[in-house]
């Protein structure tokens, strides 16, 4: 009887939900976009916001602008040359891990925000809303223009995610 109990115990425990230990991941990746790192072959987005898209261009003073191309530009001067550190939040619907991620202690998502490159994604967290209000304010980035939110432009221009 005694092994029934031990058994039934272990099964009980087996069922807990454990805690999900969070992925670190260092290295020094290639920025592919304004909001995705490449570590190698293995994709981290960035945690909380949302950037243009490589390919997504923008309308500035009546002038087309590539604010795709300039948030990937500015994410790979943050990371040029130096480790970056990535501490996983989640998975996204792509595989992908979603990720804080730092270089020389900025945290890359605020840097984004603050250079009014990215939507802060408020659905997940709050801590990149006061960034993007500032740019908003300011007159920063892609709120000195018109622009489509990256969700919208991927949900209509869905053939650039075969790249």
């Amino acid at each position: 009887m005694r092994a029934g109990s031990i058994y039934l115990m272990a099964m009980a425990l087996a069922a807990l939900p454990c805690a999900a230990q969070a992925q670190i991941v260092l290295g020094q990746p290639k920025a592919v976009d304004g909001d995705t790192l490449d570590f190698g072959g293995s994709r981290t987005r960035l945690f909380g916001i949302d950037a243009p898209e490589y390919q997504q261009t923008c309308k500035r003073n009546g002038e087309v602008w590539a604010c795709g191309k300039e948030a990937q530009a500015v994410l790979a001067d943050l990371i040029a040359g130096k480790q970056v550190r990535c501490s996983q939040n989640d998975i996204d619907t792509y595989g992908r891990t979603v990720a804080t991620c730092t270089a020389d202690g900025l945290d890359l998502s605020e840097v984004l925000a603050t250079a009014g490159l990215a939507i802060a994604l408020s659905q997940f967290t709050d801590r990149y809303v006061e960034n993007e209000a500032r740019a908003r304010a300011n007159r920063v980035g892609i709120w000195a223009s018109e622009f489509q939110l990256p969700a919208d432009y991927r949900a209509t221009n869905a053939d650039f995610l075969a790249q």
